[in-house]
């Protein structure tokens, strides 16, 4: 693999001949261009090996290895994780397998490091070093000359073999020697907390990790296969140590596989006591074996193959350019580069793509949800467990799966929800029993359900404390959010109508009367708000307030949608009339709290989480027609500012594009950029969180397409900094999919892809001047236009091309 130039591909433009129909005459247009470019993290040298616990600080408590977290390399297939670091002397690529946990920080579980691979090959002061992240094609590599031998590394996670892949090669036959070196990490015996056993056994070309946690009852194990072409493998075991040893030969292929006892269930969150939600006779030796034997007899290429169509059909959905100059140097240099100022539009639509091939690597059908680290932890104690925290962070995981065109990264919180919904169930009870047990006076039986903020694959809570109920609400806008997308009827009456239903069966019974004309959820929190040093309790604030609005409201127009009609949905179209949810300050502020009159005199000014603005983004409820609303969230998102976490620049990002704001907007990614992200690109809260990554690429597309308005909105908030620029493969609701072209910050041609038909509504300035047609030369049903405004019937699988050159 080289670098520079040649890394890179020139990009790929085709041009459909398209008529015009309607003027009686024919014209040539260009379709949005089609985009061929390779992406790639890489540096020119391995990450630094200190050796010990010399990387070991402090993160806000937390301990992090500056090496993992700043500098290696995440591949991942949802089901495991692996950071490959890229060294010449004794690599070190460490695993995480998903579902092993131990007690966690808090004692509700929390994901643990599975293994650490040590391979011994004893280069040093290699030449022509490269490592990288192919992230077109989820393929790490490792390439560097040592003693007139280039050797090469490929590594790549297979979500259809479940299967981490390591090659090893030279370009000279008999010159691949190292020792393969595996450990088990924190291992502690009963009379420590997080107790955790383990042994490593070797027989010819196998290594096997087993072991068992105590706190969930986890049984793991992990099998590693090493499969030589030429030479000779020999394999020793001394103590509790194991090793093989592969000397001179062509190359080897690894193949690794992990698993638990795991099962997801709704017995599972029944279940409270700990070391009995798994069953401790249950191991998970055949699937792992199974996994092993079927791959190599797979064997290496088509495991590629398989791998790359997989991911491909995913990745290569969507395209994005905001320029033709690919800087040639390393990414951290590139990073470095722009916190000098020198901003680069060409790694702003890096992180754009970097953000969906982590989210494929986290998030697939069959596996845990991506939780706040992903698939990736070196840690004994995962930072906040790893967990999924529903006060905003879980859901911003997602909030880009829809219009970057990755809608089925959502079923793995589909089948969570399923899971732990019974618990939810008994949790909303639990709750109304507590703060509103009149509530359940007349109606015992069907009282919703409920989450609260921290959440494991072992154990989910209730509301409580420091955030409101609303992130319930929070939660099942990702539902109606995936039927807007998708279109799925089907999934919107058996996954998203009991959802939002039960949210608000639940959220009805929290409201309390104040006077004759108001309901407020009381007790109500805004999330993580602390006054005088303490969670400020109250009533009705913005935040649940909003959310329970925003889930109403989705639960009318699922009722009209199926044609639902009830004495309940009677009792929401009276109760959203009585929320009173947005309330405007004497700062010109959206009020976070009813009883504050100036911004910032309840709660911190600068505080992290801006919970009340849920219903600007992701919410619905402040829109372009409440532009008093819309101007005091620009004054609220002005008086809190952008110095803060990764993750609540991310939100602000997307607040400033629902506000149209789109060079404020780019400000906050710009900030985010420089100071919330690492040199491999993962983004830091810190420590190391996800949410950063996922929530600043739905930004990214926020600001190039919006569409929860009722019209498709093509470059609502686009900054100067992109004044050119092309996109395919972005989503609208209404399940079109949308390409765009433009220049000097004006579109030149908007390419729309009807996936259900339907009516399809557009909004651009000059659009009614726009030349018209589709791929057929049919006429086209023109509903109605307007300077802004061009509203037409769509066909299912038509696509429909309009030229905007020339207009005004």
């Amino acid at each position: 693999m080289t670098y520079g130039s040649s890394v890179f591909l020139s990009c790929l433009f085709i041009c459909l001949g398209l008529a015009f129909v309607g003027a009686g005459f024919t014209q040539n247009i260009q379709a949005p261009a089609k985009l061929e470019r390779v992406y790639t993290v890489w540096d020119n040298e391995p990450s630094p090996n200190r050796g010990g616990d010399f990387n070991i600080k402090k993160a806000r408590g937390y301990p992090y290895d500056e090496d993992w977290e700043l500098r290696s390399y995440p591949i991942g297939n949802g089901y495991m994780g692996a950071s490959i670091f890229g060294r010449t002397d004794t690599e070190r690529i460490q695993l995480t397998e998903k579902t092993l946990a131990n007690e966690g920080l808090y004692g509700i579980g929390g994901l643990t490091s599975f293994a650490e691979i040590n391979l011994e090959f004893n280069h040093h002061k290699p030449i022509n070093y490269s490592r990288s992240i192919n992230i077109n094609e989820a393929i790490s590599y490792v390439n560097y000359v040592y003693d007139g031998v280039e050797y090469t590394r490929e590594h790549f996670i297979s979500y259809p073999d479940n299967v981490l892949v390591i090659k090893l090669s030279a370009n000279k036959k008999g010159k691949l020697s190292f020792k393969l070196k595996p450990e088990i990490p924190y291992l502690k015996d009963s009379t420590q907390k997080n107790t955790r056993t383990g042994k490593i056994e070797v027989e010819n070309d196998l290594i096997t990790m087993t072991g068992f946690i105590e706190h969930f009852s986890v049984n793991y194990e992990g099998q590693i296969k090493v499969i030589p072409d030429g030479g000779k493998l020999s394999s020793a075991k001394t103590g509790d140590k194991a090793e093989i040893s592969v000397a001179n030969a062509n190359s080897v292929v690894l193949i690794i596989a992990a698993g638990t006892n795991y099962e997801l269930s709704q017995e599972l969150f029944l279940e409270n006591v700990h070391n009995k939600k798994l069953d401790p006779e249950n191991f998970p030796h055949n699937k792992v074996s199974g996994l092993i034997d079927a791959a190599e007899t797979k064997g290496f290429e088509k495991l590629k193959e398989t791998h790359l169509r997989d991911y491909r059909n995913l990745f290569s959905r969507v395209e994005l350019k905001f320029t033709d100059e690919i800087p040639e140097v390393p990414t951290k240099t590139l990073l470095e580069n722009y916190k000098s100022d020198t901003t680069n539009n060409y790694l702003e639509e890096l992180m754009f793509h970097y953000g969906r091939y982590l989210l494929i690597s986290t998030s697939r059908k069959g596996t845990l949800p991506c939780g706040l680290q992903g698939v990736w932890s070196q840690y004994e104690v995962t930072p906040f467990t790893g967990g999924f925290w529903h006060n905003i962070n879980v859901q911003m995981n997602y909030w880009g799966a829809f219009n970057s065109n990755l809608a089925e990264t959502f079923t793995p919180y589909v089948e969570f929800f399923d899971a732990y919904l019974p618990k939810a169930k008994s949790l909303a009870t639990d709750y109304l029993k507590k703060h509103n047990p009149q509530a359940l006076a007349n109606d015992s039986v069907d009282n919703g359900w409920t989450i609260g903020t921290g959440t494991t694959p072992h154990k989910i809570v209730g509301p409580g404390g420091h955030s409101g109920p609303g992130t319930g609400a929070l939660t099942t806008k990702m539902f109606w959010d995936y039927y807007e997308f998708t279109m799925d009827t089907t999934f919107l009456r058996e996954k998203a109508y009991p959802a939002i239903f039960g949210m608000s069966k639940f959220l009805s019974k929290t409201l309390v009367p104040e006077g004759d004309s108001l309901l407020l959820v009381n007790p109500s929190a805004s999330p993580e708000q602390k006054h005088n040093g303490d969670n400020y309790i109250t009533a009705g604030t913005t935040f649940d307030q909003a959310l329970v609005w925003e889930n109403h409201n989705d639960l009318l127009k699922v009722s009209e949608i199926l044609s639902v009609e009830n004495d309940f949905i009677e009792a929401v179209k009276s109760e959203i009339t009585k929320l009173d949810p947005i309330i405007i300050g004497k700062s010109g502020q959206v009020k976070e709290f009813r009883e504050e009159e100036y911004y910032g005199e309840i709660g911190q000014k600068h505080h992290r989480h801006i919970s009340h603005l849920c219903a600007l983004y992701p919410g619905t409820l402040i829109n372009s027609t409440t532009k008093d609303w819309i101007d005091a969230s620009i004054v609220t998102l002005d008086l809190r500012g952008n110095n803060t976490t990764g993750w609540a620049m991310a939100h602000r990002m997307n607040a400033r594009a629902r506000t149209k704001e789109g060079e404020k907007a780019h400000q906050v990614y710009s900030k985010f950029i420089k100071e919330r992200t690492l040199p491999n690109l993962w983004t830091t809260h810190p420590p190391f969180q996800i949410d950063g990554n996922f929530g600043c690429m739905a930004g990214v597309a926020e600001m190039l397409l919006q569409s929860h308005e009722g019209y498709i909105e093509p470059l609502a908030a686009l900054p100067k900094a992109w004044s050119n620029g092309e996109y395919s493969g972005l989503v609208a609701r209404g399940n079109f999919e949308i390409s765009v072209v433009w220049k000097d910050g004006k579109a030149s041609s908007i390419e729309v892809l009807s996936r259900s038909g339907g009516k399809c509504k557009l909004k651009y300035p000059g659009i009614a001047n726009a030349t018209f047609s589709n791929e057929t030369d049919m006429d086209i049903d023109i509903e109605s236009k307007s300077s802004e405004f061009l509203s037409f019937e769509t066909k299912k699988g038509k696509r429909y091309v309009l030229s905007l050159l020339g207009t005004k």
